[in-house]
Parts: structure tokens; sequence; C-alpha cells
């Protein structure tokens, strides 16, 4: 069979419009991958989309990037994209029960949180550690709806990379802060 010669300005109509069959593709293999990655996360728990630390967030961009090839990717077939959606979740349920259990697996995969500022005082250290700069700390703190350092009991840099602002009238007696 001869392969079909598309004139110049066809090409760039495929290009732009793309092909009946790509569309109905899109339509029919995205609606099926999303419904199955949604079952896939019921049946996974809340976990497998909670974003507490590095570990949990790159999970949830590779669930995204799978869904993305899925969905764009004529060579990628609907089975393997749902085999990879199920592999992400699983993989993710193993390293947190092992990490929930086993501590040298939690130190492996999960960081600590920090506390940049202490009482008003902001700790150096602990900033040069994390590559945190002084103004990202007072971004925090204004964000927050403070004025100044002194107001504040402590920023923490958390597991997720987010910053926890503590005032000083919420601190209670600071056993949340302690890593």
């Amino acid at each position: 069979m001869r392969a079909m010669r598309l004139a110049p300005w066809q090409k760039g109509k495929i290009m732009l419009t793309g092909s009946a069959f790509g569309l109905v593709r899109i339509l029919v293999v995205g609606s099926l991958a999303y419904l199955i990655l949604i079952l896939i996360l019921r049946v996974s728990g809340k976990r497998t989309l909670a974003k507490m630390n590095a570990f949990d967030f790159v999970v949830t961009v590779a669930l995204g990037s799978t869904l993305a090839t899925v969905l764009l990717s004529k060579d990628v077939p609907l089975t393997e994209g749902v085999l990879g959606f199920a592999l992400l979740a699983l993989l993710q349920f193993i390293v947190a029960w092992t990490a929930q259990r086993f501590g040298p697996v939690e130190t492996a995969v999960k960081s600590k949180p920090r506390v940049l500022l202490n009482d008003g005082v902001i700790n150096a250290d602990a900033m040069l550690a994390e590559r945190v700069t002084q103004e990202e700390i007072s971004a925090a703190v204004r964000k927050a709806g403070y004025g100044n350092f002194s107001m504040i009991a402590a920023v923490v840099l958390e597991t997720d990379g987010s910053f926890s602002v503590v005032p000083n009238d919420a601190a209670g007696d600071g056993s949340a802060l302690l890593s």
C-alpha cells in the first residue's frame, strides 16, 4: 500500500489541528486514564497525593507526568500508563509504610523540619545549611501578617519546603517546635 502524500498546506493543518483519530484517541484514552488514576488514588489513600516531604512531592509530579505521557503520546498504550500509575502508588505506599516503621529508612527519605528563627532571632547556621535567605524569612513573616521578628516565636522550614510562622501568642510551651 502506498503512503498518501500531503500538500504542504495540509501538513500545517494537521500539525495545528491534529488528525481526527488523534483527537478521538486523546478524548477516549484521556478520559479512561483520568478515571483509572482517580480510582487508584482512592484505593491507595490520601498519602499518595500528600506533599509532606520532597519524596511525596516527587510522586505527585511523577503521577502527573505519567498522565500527560499517556494522554499525549501515541507510543504509550493505556495499559502501560495504568501500570505506571499503579507502580508509583505502590512504591509510594511501600516507602511510606517502611519509613513509618524503620527509623533509618525514614531518615533516608524524609528531611526534618528546621527552626530558622527562634524567639525573634535568626539562626544563621540553619539558614546557611538550608540555603534560605533572610529575605525569604521576612517574606514568610509578612505573609503571615506580622511586621517584625520580635512578634514571632519561630519560623520553621517544613519538610515540604514551606515556611510555618508561629507568633509569640500562639507558641504555647513550644513543644511542636522541637524536632
